[in-house]
């Protein structure tokens, strides 16, 4: 019997350099069996060499698991609709990414017989509550284990450790810490620790740099239906397609690079390093389609329920019924959610040009200043003397103390 009674352990891997530590450092501590799965959510990786060098670094078995579809539809889609932005600035593209590598992860522990599962968060930052919080919903008989909060090693450690033991470094890996996605991109550490040092070229694979981009703006037209969106530039496109090729339109334009000092859940600020070109661009036009079809008190209230919606999948309560519940509010508002809205980029900036949809509560003639508007201004003497009733009243009186 392995200690703590744990014979069979499933690894999320990544093929990074925390991960590959952990097969080794798990099997040694556990005396146990590893069985490494891969999620593929659209990260531009080689799987069948990350399958070969898990099996390389001591797994038992390797698993590649499609998603794809999945994590755009069920995940992605979701976080348009909610507008998804933590702090009004960082799509949640990891966030997004962790509960559905949870569900996957329980899925292959159960076909297997495991005792556990693993991931290789640290426990500075947020990876750790989205995983383990998602994995102990789905299935509380699963022990999760988190091995980086375990070794206390820095990342120098890790590299010295893993040349001890014959586990492949990559020269990026010496460097910065990368996750990526379908809808973003995530650079830390290294030189990116210090909030002044401006990050690298080298930290960036799918944008230009603004200062190298083309002259010339390109302007695109998105097409949305229940505030999903369908078709790019008048074509229809799944999913996947659509998010990469706006997401491969954006970054030729130097659009999506996001430098952000980010509040962790934890308690840390931490400075962040993303790019997320199509989810910069589907947001934007998804929020401003939306201004164009509800109302005042529609686009008052979802701005708070949006906000809460971002907080729970950043925090790493997916699975909490709560986001379900603002779920529920959030596709009603979305069922008019359906136009066209029209971006321009151009080096590094993006403008919504232009918006049409047929559920458009703007009214032409009521908003126009020509002579054909039918707004009757002279309602709006009595108007303003109400409106400004209370304020007028109040700083009078203020005014005799």
């Amino acid at each position: 019997m392995s200690c703590m009674g744990i014979e069979k352990i499933v690894l999320a891997y990544s093929g990074g350099l925390d991960t590959s530590v952990a097969v080794k450092w798990l099997a040694d501590k556990y005396k146990a069996k590893i069985v490494t799965v891969t999620v593929d959510l659209g990260q531009e990786e080689d799987f069948k060499s990350i399958g070969e060098k898990a099996l390389k670094v001591g797994a038992e078995n390797h698993y590649t698991v499609a998603a794809r579809e999945e994590f755009a539809t069920g995940y992605i889609f979701p976080s348009v609709k909610a507008n998804g932005l933590y702090e009004g600035k960082y799509p949640i593209a990891t966030s997004l990414g962790r509960p559905l590598i949870a569900r996957k992860l329980v899925e292959i522990a159960r076909k297997e017989g495991a005792d556990a599962v693993a991931h290789g968060c640290t426990g500075k930052g947020n990876d750790q509550l989205r995983i383990e919080i998602s994995v102990r919903a789905l299935d509380p008989s699963l022990t999760v284990l988190a091995p980086t909060r375990e070794w206390c090693m820095s990342r120098d450690q890790e590299v010295e450790y893993a040349k001890k033991h014959g586990i492949p470094v990559s020269k990026v890996a010496k460097k910065y810490s990368i996750d990526e996605n379908l809808w973003g991109r995530a650079v830390e550490s290294g030189p990116l620790e210090n909030p002044w040092n401006e990050p690298e070229e080298s930290a960036f694979l799918w944008t230009k740099s603004p200062q190298e981009a083309p002259d010339e703006p390109t302007t695109i037209e998105l097409t949305f239906e229940e505030g999903v969106p369908v078709a790019l530039d008048g074509e229809r496109l799944d999913p996947v397609g659509l998010i990469r090729k706006v997401g491969r339109v954006a970054g030729e334009n130097g659009v999506g690079r996001i430098d952000h000092m980010e509040d962790r859940i934890v308690g840390i600020k931490s400075r962040e390093v993303y790019e997320c070109p199509s989810a910069s661009v589907i947001l934007e036009a998804h929020r401003d389609l939306e201004k164009l079809v509800l109302n005042k008190h529609e686009i008052g209230f979802k701005r708070l329920v949006d906000e809460q919606w971002a907080f729970l999948v950043y925090a790493g309560l997916w699975d909490d019924p709560l986001r379900e519940d603002l779920d529920a509010f959030i596709n009603k508002a979305n069922e008019r959610v359906s136009g066209r809205v029209k971006v321009k980029l151009c080096k590094g900036s993006m403008i919504v040009v232009g918006r049409d949809s047929p559920y458009s509560v703007y009214d032409f003639k009521k908003a126009t200043y020509d002579s054909s508007s039918t707004f009757d201004q002279s309602l709006s003497k009595g108007f303003v003397e109400l409106w400004g009733l209370p304020t007028v009243v109040s700083r009078n009186i203020m005014s005799r103390s």
